[in-house]
């Protein structure tokens, strides 16, 4: 580049158009331009009206690429442009030695740049054609190695192993590649691959811009196994190496993580590792690192997450068991341990309700809650015994109001119920779809004391343990004309409660079919994310339970599936969706979704139906009532899924529950029952053993039950308990799962399909 040559003098427009002595010519006339000196940037023209000759700024300059910088900071191709420019803006600009400016501007984007590096290969391809026959003898790397090499050759003029920019400048000027490269330049090799920022090219700095990277993986690296315990961090390092390597991308699931914002997977630093902060069973599975533009030269990782998956139960626990426990875990990981305290209250210190049940021998715990026609039963399942019964007519604590109202156009005071939840062992939530509300029933108290009014006709509820708050479908009319997802915040505080919309209103949140929350486990006890389906669309929308709010939308459309239920299984983080048969009323198999990346795994084999996953997550059970089948899955702690056993059945299942063997540790045995039929289905998940237990009575017609799809409902008692419970039209089955036999028949409990199990702690 050079600067203001010594002797030129910048000329303001106004002092150039004064005509020097002796230079117009009259020969003719006319003025003539032939003597007439305008300075740089400007040139003598003709005045059509007044014949005489003018100084104008030049409209274009002669094509010459010899660049240079500004002092307005603009990048010019050669200095005719910079005099042009300042007549133009009628200022003083000079050429300043500023490398700066070559580098301004976004024009060159990625792919521009990158056909820019490809123009610049073919165009030395063709500098070498006569060598033909030593091309033919090179592999396709071997070769644009050599292209490279006699590139940077060319380029570094002086021969001292770095190309600056004036070198580069010489290039352009000599292969007129001033305006046939798109929007790039030379300069943008310098911008976009000057690795250490010295403004200059080393040679091994045109390798890693032209992707001529030798990486290496040691044979004995190719597959990496990691194990840690949940709660732990982890750090994945890529085995790829090779001087100048470009940065490294991490997949799982053939998603890139680098790109995704998690919270718990990051890939800071230089050094290409993967961090996991406090890895669960959910972050478990394959992992595969590469660097940018070799995919084909990659390392997986495995990384497996162990649980401590023993308990210690204590049956009939008494003030004296009071005290510190220690366990002890040793696996691969290492060995740790840990104290957990268990305080046992004195019933002195219980409620005086509680002390008189107590008296009696009775509790607040241990019970079933069954929400049926003519109000709520309290059942204790042992001796088959109601202990307290809320009737239809009963006041709401502090209010005139009734549990059970009369609803205009019925004949009787009746209750209706959709669903009900459980919350932090405090309340009851129960819906009544009919009156608009879900009343609370205080555990303690066992008194119905308050109703929190909702949109019209609430059916489902889900209580989310990770942020304390009741979700509230509601349909808004019978034939759900304009469904709406509501909160209620702060469920188990002793406060007044009341719903909230969920944000933002509107498309999201209004046109809501079903939506899936995941429950919280003994390993993932904190639950961030759930899911909206919205009918008959082929998607999941993603929500943020913390704020309530619409995140993303996840689409099914290549895999033609509308979602109709959902699981979830905490080893691998794996969702398991059930589609509505297509238009053709072909029944589709059940899709996989990755929870960590949200990316669509694919189809879950040939398996179709409602999906169910065990309390472990170690085993999903697929109903597909069309077919007739149930199909056992296991899932094992590397995230792989594995077909276990068919059962074929006729009884058309309503609904299913998982109660713990009595016999094999770790192991689930799974009841269901049936929407049409009297029996209920035993199955050993570890042996495939199957029992029918029968004689049940009739379940409520379907039609009878509009609220689910669920007309006959089978609720576990706990994670350690032995009793079920089931309704038939008008009476309760209790099943003894120790025994696996029906345990007793409690009669004249109308419509009683929505209960509820609480366990005393």
């Amino acid at each position: 580049m050079t600067g203001n040559k010594a002797g030129h003098k910048f000329l303001s427009p106004a002092l150039q158009r004064w005509p020097s002595a002796g230079s117009f010519g009259q020969e003719d006339g006319h003025a003539s331009c032939e003597n007439k000196y305008c300075g740089l940037g400007r040139h003598c023209v003709i005045n059509q009206e007044t014949g005489q000759a003018e100084c104008a700024c030049m409209e274009r300059c002669k094509p010459h690429y010899k660049p240079v910088c500004g002092s307005d900071g603009e990048f010019y191709e050669n200095h005719c442009e910079v005099h042009k420019a300042a007549c133009q803006k009628k200022q003083k600009i000079i050429m300043v030695h500023n490398e700066g400016c070559f580098f301004k501007g976004d024009k060159c984007k990625a792919t521009e740049y990158s056909k820019m590096k490809n123009a610049l290969l073919d165009s030395q391809n063709q500098r070498y054609i006569r060598k033909e026959n030593e091309k033919e003898n090179l592999d396709k790397f071997s070769l644009k190695k050599m292209l490279v090499d006699q590139m940077f050759k060319y380029f570094d003029e002086n021969s001292n192993g770095l190309v600056d920019t004036n070198e580069l400048s010489q290039v352009m000027r000599q292969e007129g590649f001033g305006k046939n490269l798109n929007e790039c330049s030379l300069f943008d090799l310098i911008k976009y691959d000057d690795f250490n920022g010295d403004k200059h090219l080393s040679l091994d700095e045109f390798y890693r811009a032209f992707r001529i990277v030798q990486l290496s993986l040691p044979e004995d690296q190719t597959l990496s196994t990691t194990t840690v315990t949940v709660g732990q961090s982890v750090v994945l390092n890529c085995g790829i190496q090779g001087t100048m390597r470009p940065p490294i991308i991490w997949k799982r699931n053939n998603v890139i993580l680098n790109a995704l914002d998690l919270e718990d997977i990051n890939d800071f630093g230089d050094d290409g590792s993967l961090y996991i902060t406090k890895a669960t069973t959910t972050h478990m599975g394959n992992y595969s690192c590469h660097a940018d533009g070799y995919d084909k030269l990659y390392q997986t990782h495995i990384l497996q997450v162990n649980a401590n998956g023993s308990e210690v139960h204590i049956s009939n626990v008494r003030y004296e068991d009071t005290g510190a426990y220690t366990c002890i875990a040793k696996n691969a990981a290492g060995v740790d341990e840990d104290i957990s305290s268990l305080f046992v209250e004195d019933s002195a210190r219980k409620t005086l309700s509680n002390i008189l049940w107590r008296k009696e021998g009775l509790g607040i715990g241990n019970l079933f809650y069954v929400f049926n026609e003519d109000g709520i039963k309290v059942i204790q399942p042992i001796e088959c015994e109601y202990q307290r019964h809320i009737r239809a007519t009963e006041k709401i604590f502090g209010t005139q109001d009734e549990v059970c109202p009369k609803v205009e156009g019925h004949e009787t005071q009746e209750c209706e119920w959709a669903s009900a939840v459980i919350v932090k062992d405090k309340f009851i939530y129960a819906a009544q779809p009919l009156l608009n509300r879900v009343i609370l029933v205080d555990i303690q108290a066992q008194k119905v004391v308050q109703a929190v009014s909702t949109d019209p006709v609430p059916v489902k509820l889900h209580y989310d343990k990770s942020h304390d708050q009741v979700w509230v479908l509601s349909w808004g009319s019978i034939e759900k004309s304009s469904s709406t997802l509501q909160v209620i915040t702060q469920a188990s505080g002793s406060v007044s409660h009341h719903t909230i919309h969920t944000q933002p209103v509107g498309k999201h949140f209004d046109r809501v079919d079903d939506f899936f929350i995941p429950s919280t486990t003994l390993i993932i006890n904190h639950i961030r994310f759930g899911f909206i389906l919205h009918k008959d669309e082929q998607a999941l929308l993603k929500i943020d339970l913390e704020t309530m709010s619409y995140i993303k939308t996840v689409s099914l459309k290549d895999y033609n599936c509308i979602p109709q239920s959902l699981s979830y299984t905490h080893l691998g983080g794996y969702y398991f969706i059930h589609c509505k048969p297509d238009t053709t009323g072909a029944i589709l198999p059940q899709v996989i979704v990755d929870g960590v990346t949200d990316a669509i795994i694919g189809y879950n084999k040939d398996v179709t139906g409602t999906p169910y996953v065990s309390p472990d997550g170690h085993y999903l059970v697929s109903i597909d009532d069309i077919k007739g089948i149930m199909r056992v899955q296991l899932i094992t702690i590397q995230g792989e899924i594995q077909d276990l056993f068919d059962i074929h059945t006729n009884l058309h299942i309503s609904d299913v529950a998982f109660q713990s063997s009595f016999i094999e540790a770790h192991q689930y045995n799974v009841y269901a029952s049936s929407s049409t039929q009297t029996d209920v289905l035993f199955v050993e998940l570890s042996s495939g053993k199957v029992k029918m237990i029968k004689s049940l009575k009739e379940p409520m017609k379907a039609e009878e039950w509009p609220w689910s799809s669920k007309n006959r409902i089978i609720i576990e008692s706990g994670l350690f308990g032995q009793y079920l419970m089931t309704p038939s039209k008008e009476s309760l089955f209790i099943l003894d799962g120790r025994l696996n036999k029906l345990n007793c028949e409690i009669t004249e409990v109308v419509r009683g399909n929505t209960i509820v199990w609480f366990g005393e702690a």
